[in-house]
């Protein structure tokens, strides 16, 4: 079974299952993003541009039932579907599940076909809900076979028979009118969302769609509007007509949510779209979204009940109301979901405008409200963005989302406003996560070899292994940024293990011109608290055939600081097997002292930034000569690390320092440079 619409994006969120779901996904044709951590599941679910959120719950009920908590908004807020795995003897939990958010489940045990095809119904949810259809009456009128089909760059558009009859032309094969002909049965508002979505449908290839009002309805007392849903094939535009009817009461023939009295999340979808085809001109953007999220409301119902949390959401709701002052045509607000509203500035607003307005309402809703004889106090996060070229309702509050859930997880600052360099770091952050599997199972990655040379000699005794990533699209990514992707989607263990075993071998195979050389390799923090790591470790090196007595294993200080007993209790295990230890990037955490004093060590490696600062000022060369001199003390190395002038260099040699790397000698290199580096 293959994914719909080819190979979509897929947040998975499995706390045991997951190299197993997303292996499934993969062969379905789908593109997972997944994890086992629930950490920062909001931010990931929405920057992952999924339709379909899948919480694996199976044999982890309680974080199943807290992720789907969290989750549960954002789904909504951008008409996604939120699938959950459940164990058969946690069946009594879905009610509780559904209350949370859920909207589809599954239970276990189950075929891989049975996963897919709940994959599948709950996708074809998402469609149905972003495509404005939750909404529609089950009478609603049904277009009869209404269609439409234009080749780009033609003057003339044929209709189908019973749209023909639609538009008052004739009911024979139907018509070919001209462009003009058919915008002028059009009206204003219809015709601008009618050019809006024909620009985005041909710059992405995308489907999509857009509403009017059906004027010859309306000229007949009926409140029928038009929906045509577009999409590209092989002969061009295809357009597929359906008439809705407007809902019937007051509140939502208004699009009004019936809690609030707000507009609705579709009404905010279609008055963005709205905004959208219309355009800005001049510098500002065309739209400007606050999205803002009532802080411990979940807390507010659990306390007392859910009629005084409608109460106090009503009157939030006010007043978020009377700071915006909407009028509908340049500003608006709406309830997108559960306690998420969205606050939309036409233009010519900027993001200096929606700054200042969101402090306002941050300040508006930290006031208390009073509900009967209670008082109760909130706060809210907003995320705030700005209208892009391309963007589209589903596109825009997905970014809003994305800014509110950095804001969520910001400890201090309750605003986050996400401008387009961030979006767009934001994108290919999350591009690279979704890359990384593949290049670790297609072994993309490469080892490089940055030499380490005798400061008394000039002679290259030794190479650091460093990791390096040939992407197709980003180019040459290093090993900080590749390590930090791996670190955020929960690849870190794998990458490490790969890039170990990757470069010992290769030190294994060094001809003999390197056959003294030393290699040193990095162990991460995940790694320190491994179990069983170090045995695994000696046994890497065994099987390889390197020599442990050449072999240095590096330890960054940052990933020392969680567990200093730990990280001891590992480095003198290994020690015994022959290997050396020393301490990466020294200089940059908080408790160097303490690692120089209960650590069993043989190298301390000086951080690069220390080394640019020693051709400073006199203070800043007393610091590294302490660093140094202490070492030393304690029967320690010293290498160097990012030494790129000879005035550095002579700096350290004066102040006796045994090594140093850096891109004076040499940038990291091949087996083969490195080879020719290291001849006499």
């Amino acid at each position: 079974m293959r994914a719909a619409g080819g190979s979509a994006p897929l947040y998975i969120l499995s706390f045991r299952h997951r190299d197993e779901l997303t292996a499934t996904a993969e062969r379905a044709g789908w593109q997972p993003i997944a994890a086992r951590r629930a950490d920062n599941a909001e931010s990931r679910f929405i920057s992952s541009g999924s339709a379909v959120c899948v919480v694996d719950a199976r044999g982890a009920l309680a974080e199943g039932q807290d992720a789907v908590r969290s989750l549960a908004d954002p789904v909504e807020a951008n008409a996604a579907a939120l699938l959950v795995l459940l164990s058969r003897t946690d069946e009594d939990a879905l009610e509780d599940l559904f209350a949370r958010g859920a909207t589809h489940f599954l239970v276990s045990p189950f075929s891989e076909q049975q996963f897919l095809q709940a994959v599948q119904f709950a996708q074809r949810h998402a469609e149905r809900v972003g495509g404005g259809r939750r909404g529609r009456r089950r009478d609603a009128v049904s277009a009869d076979g209404a269609s439409w089909r234009w080749q780009p760059g033609s003057s003339t558009v044929e209709l189908s028979p019973a749209l023909a009859r639609r538009a008052g032309l004739g009911e024979e094969q139907g018509q070919r009118i001209s462009l003009m002909e058919l915008f002028r049965k059009l009206d204003a508002d219809g015709r601008r969302a009618a050019r809006g979505a024909v620009d985005r449908l041909l710059a992405t290839g995308q489907s999509t769609a857009f509403a009017h009002s059906d004027l010859a309805a309306e000229s007949a007392g009926g409140g029928t509007r038009l929906a045509h849903h577009m999409r590209v094939d092989d002969a061009g535009v295809v357009g597929r007509t359906e008439a809705i009817l407007a809902p019937e009461g007051a509140a939502a023939a208004s699009g009004r949510d019936p809690l609030t009295g707000l507009r609705s999340a579709r009404e905010a979808r279609s008055w963005i779209e709205r905004q959208l085809a219309s355009g800005a001109e001049g510098p500002q953007p065309s739209l400007i979204l606050l999205l803002l999220s009532v802080s411990r409301f979940d807390a507010i119902n659990a306390a007392f009940g859910r009629a005084i949390g409608d109460d106090v959401l009503q009157a939030a709701a006010r007043r978020i109301e009377r700071s915006v002052d909407p009028d509908g045509r340049t500003r608006l607000v709406a309830r997108i979901a559960g306690a998420e509203f969205a606050v939309l500035l036409g233009a010519p607003a900027g993001l200096a405008e929606g700054r200042f307005l969101a402090g306002q309402l941050v300040e508006a809703t930290a006031r208390p409200f009073m509900s009967g004889d209670h008082v109760v106090t909130l706060g809210s996060r907003i995320g705030v963005v700005a209208a892009e070229p391309g963007d589209d309702a589903a596109s825009l509050l997905r970014r809003g989302s994305a800014a509110l859930a950095e804001a969520k997880a910001a400890e201090a600052a309750p605003i986050r406003v996400l401008d387009s360099d961030a979006a767009n770091d934001s994108a290919r952050g999350d591009r690279l996560e979704i890359d990384l599997r593949r290049a670790l199972d297609q072994d993309e990655i490469e080892i490089l070899f940055q030499p380490q040379i005798a400061i008394a000699t000039g002679r290259v005794v030794g190479a650091e292994a460093l990791a390096r990533w040939r992407h197709p699209q980003f180019g040459e990514l290093g090993a900080v940024t590749l390590f930090s992707v791996a670190e955020r989607s929960d690849y870190l263990v794998q990458l490490s293990d790969h890039v170990q075993r990757k470069a010992i071998a290769s030190a294994a195979a060094w001809p003999d011109a390197l056959s003294a050389l030393r290699l040193a390799v990095n162990i991460t923090a995940a790694d320190i608290v491994r179990p069983n790591f170090a045995d695994q470790f000696v046994r890497l090196v065994t099987e390889t055939g390197f020599p442990a007595e050449r072999l240095t294993v590096e330890v960054t200080e940052g990933g020392l600081i969680e567990d200093l007993g730990a990280a001891g209790n590992l480095l003198a295990g290994l020690r015994q097997h022959g290997f050396r230890v020393a301490i990466d990037d020294f200089g940059t955490g908080y408790s160097s002292l303490a690692y120089l004093k209960a650590l069993p060590l043989d190298y301390l490696k000086i951080d690069k930034k220390l080394v640019e600062d020693i051709s400073g000022s006199p203070r800043d060369r007393i610091v590294v000569r302490s660093v140094i001199d202490m070492a030393r003390s304690l029967g320690l190395g010293v290498v160097a690390e990012g030494v790129e002038t000879e005035e550095q260099l002579a700096l350290l040699a004066r102040e006796g320092c045994n090594l140093y790397q850096g891109f004076l000698c040499s940038p990291p290199v091949d087996v083969e440079s490195l080879a020719m580096l290291a001849r006499p």
